[in-house]
């Protein structure tokens, strides 16, 4: 029996609550359903996602800046056990990650931090990048690992609409941080759409003010990646960019049971 996960920068869950997201939450009825940029307290997002009846809800907020960042993770099957953050006060502000346990692995849902206009930001989010990787691999010492989300990275030039023009100049697509990406694939991590469908151009996000959804000029920087211990359960991955409701698409999993 195969489950499906799905993970959404939702861009504020206030927000797109009006634009149709728990009607494209019950169409494609997932298992585990992971949301990042929330950007509400976690009483606000309980209270807006107590509408999915039949799942055990967990939310990280941001307690540095309220209506800032945030993720949550909804599940039907009950964790063994949950925890928030990293362990990092630095990386510990903002709401950014979950790790749900569960009898076989690990699922993490991450929102990673941009480096910012001006990449004014960089040196964080490299320093980030090194945490949550070891992060990652002292879980994987534990039991295998998913992780999903909003890396805000764009691994290969496939992965983006103009490659040349944002390469060391853009957030998402410097050297550091496809560096960063790297590390978590060579640490064991499988980037699971790239495994299934090698030479496929599509994208997950897209800049409203640009109108790049219209012109599909966007960005693959949502992602499942899931450790090579469990990549024979695997059986697909997902773009959903037929949803909208944010400048982010859902992405998906599909996952024997």
């Amino acid at each position: 029996m195969s489950k499906l996960l799905v993970s959404w920068n939702v861009n504020g869950i206030r927000a797109i609550i009006k634009k149709g997201f728990l009607e494209t939450i019950r169409d494609l009825n997932p298992a585990v359903l992971c949301l990042q940029e929330t950007k509400a307290s976690e009483e606000e997002t309980m209270e807006t996602l107590n509408a999915l009846k039949g799942y055990y809800v967990f939310v990280n907020s941001s307690k540095a800046r309220k209506g800032y960042s945030g993720t949550a993770l909804i599940t039907r099957d009950e964790p063994v056990n949950v925890t928030y953050d990293i362990g990092y006060e630095e990386f510990d502000q903002e709401g950014r990650v979950i790790a749900a346990e569960f009898d076989t692995h690990f699922l993490v849902t991450v929102y990673t931090p941009n480096a910012g206009e001006g990449l004014a930001r960089l040196d964080y989010r490299e320093r980030w990048d090194q945490e949550f990787g070891a992060y990652v691999a002292w879980l994987r010492k534990r039991k295998p690992v998913i992780v999903c989300g909003d890396l805000n990275v764009a691994h290969q030039p496939i992965d983006l609409a103009h490659p040349k023009e944002n390469y060391n100049k853009s957030a998402g697509y410097t050297q550091k941080e496809i560096d960063g990406f790297a590390r978590l694939l060579a640490g064991g991590m499988v980037d699971t759409f790239r495994h299934f469908h090698p030479g496929e151009v599509k994208y997950t996000y897209w800049n409203y003010y640009t109108f790049g959804r219209d012109k599909n000029v966007g960005w693959r920087i949502d992602h499942f990646l899931v450790d090579n211990r469990m990549m024979p359960a695997v059986k697909e991955a997902f773009i959903y960019n037929d949803y909208h409701g944010s400048d982010h698409c859902p992405v998906g999993l599909k996952l024997d049971s």
